[in-house]
């Protein structure tokens, strides 16, 4: 089966992905499914995305308290055998706990627990910065680390400009995002804290002497590697050769690997 991109995803993909994120599909449309995504690096990405989606959206409704009014009803339901009017009555404020979880999570900062994947850890840089963007500390390096690791100042030599970034929790894993521009270009420099995560399947490629690996997972475009034992993940609009001209660059021995 040929490769998708997102946009050419059917109906029935979609609602797999959805209900194999959320683990509600089982048996063999799971197993097939799994085996596509195993093969298939746009559904990859898709399952990433949704589930980064599932675990914020459940994390933002256990934040949620109910009114005390609605939890006695809704518990008193199943043994009062409630009335289909008392039913229907029940709706508007269920229907308001949803709007207010959806408003939650256009607001969460942080926290996507889940099992971490390399395309997860990259779907978290299509997020918005939240936190102002690190200065200059030397002429190649920010101020700002992340798992002892410094980012780069891509400034001078590649014309990449860092404009915020913010930091998350997916898997119990702290991951610290920096963002870059050029023009109308972004991209977002991941490092995830912990031990290396598994690469997905992709082309490498030496780069001043590190091994950086090309991931096709359509757009955005995303390559990853890794420095001192962790995994860092640089995504976004720009080309995948230059996302691995930028990983592997060293700045003549600034940026550690």
């Amino acid at each position: 089966m040929g490769t998708h991109t997102s946009h050419e995803l059917s109906e029935r993909d979609r609602r797999d992905l959805a209900a194999l994120a959320d683990g509600l599909l089982t048996g063999r449309r799971a197993a097939a499914l799994e085996a596509r995504v195993a093969k298939e690096p746009a559904l990859a990405a898709a399952l990433a995305r949704q589930r980064v989606a599932s675990t914020t959206t459940r994390d933002a409704a256990a934040g949620i308290s109910a009114p005390s009014s609605l939890r006695e009803r809704v518990d008193a339901a199943p043994r009062a055998r409630a009335s289909a009017r008392r039913r229907r009555a029940l709706v508007p404020a269920v229907a308001a706990l949803a709007v207010a979880a959806l408003a939650a999570v256009l607001v969460l900062p942080s926290g996507t627990p889940g099992a971490p994947s390399v395309v997860e850890a990259a779907a978290l840089g299509q997020r918005p910065a939240v936190e102002p963007a690190p200065r200059p500390a030397t002429a190649k390096l920010l101020d700002r680390r992340a798992a002892g690791l410094p980012f780069p100042d891509w400034s001078e030599k590649f014309g990449w400009r860092a404009t915020g970034a913010r930091t998350d929790t997916l898997g119990g894993r702290r991951m610290t995002t920096v963002f870059y521009a050029k023009g109308a270009r972004r991209i977002a420099y991941t490092i995830v804290g912990g031990a290396a995560l598994d690469e997905p399947a992709g082309n490498d490629r030496i780069v001043e002497g590190t091994r950086v690996r090309l991931v096709r997972t359509g757009q955005p475009a995303l390559v990853t590697w890794q420095r001192g034992g962790h995994t860092c993940v640089l995504s976004g609009t720009a080309d995948p050769e230059t996302l691995g001209k930028l990983a592997g660059w060293k700045g003549k021995g600034a940026v550690e690997f």
